[in-house]
């Protein structure tokens, strides 16, 4: 299926993760893995290298076995588990070497709907890809694509349709303890999957 999406190459995440944020909504995320699902980004936050004290790779933290992969070349998977529930997709950005992410916060489903649906188990549509756990578990994202560049099968990121300036927005990012005033949050205004 990979050869009916344009797919983003690793230049266009070698660049600072606000800006790879800022234009990564709108952008599709296809999932291969057991049946083809494709959503269109929605919301994402940046957490931008050492000097951000919402990253797990923070100054003070340094390199860990967990954030070792934010210090991989742009474009490849880093996923952690939140809370120690739900597992959780970023994009590595910037030069090899510098701790820089962004995380994909939300989907708006296009394709493979009914198998989203099956392995979220819930009531309504809205509930399928609106928060980074439920986009994981609705596209069978897990640990094992740690690392995994996202420009090839079974999980990659393709083009879609830009974003009009008049509904993109930005703000602070949510459910963090620190960095809370940077704004680094993008998201579509209005769009029902933006998670709360």
């Amino acid at each position: 299926m990979r050869d009916s999406y344009r797919v983003l190459g690793r230049d266009f995440f070698d660049r600072p993760a606000e800006d790879v944020a800022a234009e990564l909504l709108g952008a599709l995320l296809v999932s291969e893995r057991g049946g083809l699902c494709v959503g269109r980004i929605v919301e994402v936050e940046a957490y931008t290298g050492p000097e951000d004290p919402a990253s797990h790779a923070w100054e003070r933290i340094g390199r860990t076995p967990r954030n070792d992969p934010m210090f991989g070349p742009p474009g490849i998977a880093y996923i952690y588990r939140s809370f120690g529930i739900h597992w959780c997709l970023n994009v590595v950005a910037g030069a090899e070497g510098f701790p820089a992410a962004v995380l994909i916060r939300a989907l708006e489903p296009l394709d493979g709907v009914d198998l989203m649906r099956r392995r979220r188990k819930v009531r309504r549509d809205r509930d399928l890809t609106s928060g980074p756990g439920r986009l994981t578990q609705a596209l069978r994202i897990g640990p094992e694509l740690q690392r995994h560049p996202l420009d090839r099968p079974p999980l990659y990121v393709a083009e879609g349709e830009s974003v009009p300036a008049a509904t993109a927005a930005r703000g602070p990012r949510i459910g963090i303890s620190r960095g809370t005033s940077l704004r680094l949050r993008f998201f579509v205004r209005d769009n029902p999957w933006v998670s709360r």
